[in-house]
């Protein structure tokens, strides 16, 4: 994609590109971006703390972060979501929304079994909860990202992610600070309790934001997709369309993919998988860390938690900017680089100790360069997708994107109890050289192109 331009061929100055976070469904994705953010660190980090404070193992912590691989394998039922609609919700809030609130309502119910759990007693239900909580989390992840897309021309792409991102990033500090904040002055209980709460703001905004605005005919768009010899086997019509349904909602968008990008798909998809592994093989080990040092939940949470929060937005922000001003390659390639190198302060402190300052400016490198490089990447998963089958398409990014990290995320607590935290971070910025070499490739030869809607039918349902 090249630098953005006008619609009279310049390129977009400066003040022209940070317009667009006037956009009106740009400042509506922050409450979308509240109510997916809110449980991530609820299942992950915090929960993290609270394991590690009941006398948890780092092993124990590490495998236990194989719960976010649900987040890995949304693109399963992605197709469900997509073309499915719910009994009674979908006719009253529409496709999109519907599966949003459906999401929400099972979170919530989650983070309540976690808060009457114990976890140093029932650690395997605990784990339990965990996993169904980030099942209905990637459901609604996968309804909002197909809202996203199928709310903005492609050129709002880049605020509309970083709108996301602010409010992911103000969910975090909830599910972050403030959870840590109520564990340390009431109980852990109370605090998951009040999170599950908070979750009503998110079915609050379903409420009040409106479907997008869609020209696809579902079933229009499956009688087009229905192959030839389907089409003329003598079947029963229920069975047919039935068949015809599987075909388009879960054949068909991967058919596309690889039809538009031919030989480069699957180059694209390594960039895809590698790209995020970086931070996210780092995140797993991260809190555990700052208590093994000595850190109290208050220092965490205002250093990593309130201070990372600004640091984030501010590299959410610009990230929006560079990909309005200068497109999707070059702010790619600032990410990963950025990213790759901030795990290197946190090996430093893994040598000097407990530090508040240098914890100041390792979460001001890593979070500055997370926020920049997530509103970044999803900018250019988006301009991957074909309208046509939006949510299936960006799920199987999505999940592809996290699951190389959530793996390797699982055996951090082996790394660490074994050669100590020093050697993990240090292995964690390695990781991040594949997603360098390929983003360079990219800027070098130009952004992989697509070569054409596949002739599938409905072609002008497409576009």
């Amino acid at each position: 994609m090249a630098a953005s331009e006008t619609e009279d061929g310049r390129r977009a100055s400066w003040r022209e590109a940070m317009a667009v976070y006037r956009h009106p469904r740009v400042l509506g994705m922050l409450f979308l971006g509240f109510s997916a953010g809110l449980p991530f660190l609820l299942i992950f980090a915090t929960l993290s703390a609270w394991l590690r404070e009941d006398g948890i193992t780092a092993t124990a912590i590490g495998f236990f972060s194989w719960a976010g691989i649900t987040f890995s394998i949304k693109v399963l039922w992605a197709p469900i979501v997509d073309r499915l609609p719910l009994p009674f919700l979908t006719r009253r809030l529409g496709r999109r929304r519907s599966w949003m609130f459906f999401g929400q309502v099972g979170i919530a119910a989650g983070l309540v079994g976690i808060a009457l759990s114990e976890p140093s007693a029932q650690i395997a239900w605990v784990a339990v909860l965990a996993v169904t909580i980030a099942f209905f989390s990637a459901t609604q992840d996968v309804a909002i990202d197909a809202y996203r897309i199928e709310a903005v021309e492609k050129e709002v792409q880049g605020a509309m992610a970083a709108s996301y991102i602010l409010g992911y990033r103000v969910a975090l500090l909830t599910g972050g600070a403030g959870a840590l904040y109520l564990a340390d002055f009431i109980s852990w209980t109370a605090a998951y309790l009040i999170m599950a709460a908070l979750m009503g703001v998110g079915m609050a905004a379903v409420f009040c934001i409106r479907e997008p605005e869609s020209t696809r005919d579902l079933a229009k768009l499956v009688a087009a997709d229905m192959p030839e010899g389907l089409r003329t086997r003598n079947l029963s019509p229920r069975l047919k369309m039935t068949l015809a349904w599987l075909h388009s909602a879960v054949a068909c968008p991967f058919i596309d993919f690889f039809q538009r990008y031919g030989r480069m798909a699957l180059l694209i998809l390594l960039f895809v998988a590698v790209y995020r592994m970086s931070d996210i093989t780092m995140s797993v080990m991260a809190n555990p860390f700052y208590i093994d040092l000595g850190f109290t939940k208050t220092q965490i949470a205002n250093i990593t938690k309130l201070y990372g929060f600004a640091m984030a937005i501010l590299g959410a922000f610009l990230g929006g900017v560079l990909v309005a001003r200068l497109g999707l390659m070059r702010p790619l390639l600032i990410g990963a680089v950025m990213v790759s190198a901030s795990n290197l302060a946190f090996a430093w402190m893994a040598v000097v100790g407990a530090d508040a300052r240098l914890l100041t400016l390792a979460i001001s490198a890593d979070n500055m360069a997370g926020g920049m490089a997530a509103s970044i990447f999803v900018a250019y998963l988006s301009s991957l997708t074909s309208t046509a089958y939006t949510a299936t398409q960006y799920a199987l990014f999505s999940s592809l994107m996290t699951l190389p990290g959530k793996f390797i995320g699982g055996f951090s607590g082996v790394v660490v109890d074994i050669h100590g935290y020093m050697v993990f971070f240090l292995a964690s910025s390695a990781v991040g050289l594949p997603a360098i070499a390929l983003a360079l490739y990219f800027l070098h030869r130009g952004p992989p192109q697509p070569m054409g809607q596949l002739a599938l039918g409905g072609e002008a349902e497409r576009h």
